[in-house]
């Protein structure tokens, strides 16, 4: 009996992609190499054969989420008038990423299923993490500013992902750009008198 054809341009990239499917409606813990595979239209053997096992499927789609991740935040600064601007942005950019992709979301900060000390993992969580640093660095900002910053982002973020953050729920789009500008503002270095 003759194998299915190859018929994937890139099945790394389509292993992915029905990764994040996959996550989005099943979660992590329902999670298995054989729906990803069927999903993206491939022997069950494919997944496996590209990431070895679950463990390393959901390790590289975190590092590619760390990368999608960075790629919101770069496009929510574009057209930032000045350093404080683009923190607020990337803020904004953080509720924005977090609401398009929830539980990858999830995936790449809570999960404790990736490889973390997975070296392409790691090198797209520094990016980030770097980029986060340099955005508070800009603004003359100490180790105490990043923390500030990353928490206040992340807690707006997370919230809202979880459907938690209810006095946002009812916001228009506006409105909740305002609110996400304002708290961020609030713990940017130099905002405390």
């Amino acid at each position: 009996m003759a194998e299915k054809p190859y018929h994937h341009g890139d099945l790394r990239a389509a292993l992915l992609a029905a990764a994040e499917s996959e996550l989005a409606e099943k979660g992590v813990e329902g999670f298995s190499l054989r729906s990803v595979a069927k999903r993206a239209g491939v022997s069950h053997a494919a997944p496996a054969h590209h990431f070895g096992d679950v463990k390393g499927l959901l390790t590289a789609l975190s590092a590619e989420g760390f990368r999608r991740f960075q790629a919101t935040l770069d496009a929510s600064e574009e057209g930032a008038l000045d350093a404080r601007d683009r923190a607020i942005r990337a803020g904004e950019g953080y509720l924005t990423f977090a609401l398009a992709r929830p539980t990858l979301f999830r995936l790449i900060f809570s999960s404790k299923k990736p490889d973390f000390g997975d070296a392409d993992l790691m090198a797209a969580g520094d990016t980030a993490y770097c980029h986060l640093v340099w955005l508070v660095e800009e603004l003359g900002g100490s180790t105490a500013d990043v923390a500030a910053l990353w928490a206040m982002s992340h807690g707006i973020a997370d919230l809202a992902a979880g459907q938690r953050l209810r006095m946002m729920e009812n916001l228009t789009e506006a409105e909740r750009k305002a609110m996400v500008r304002e708290l961020i503002a609030r713990v940017l270095p130099g905002a405390r008198g």
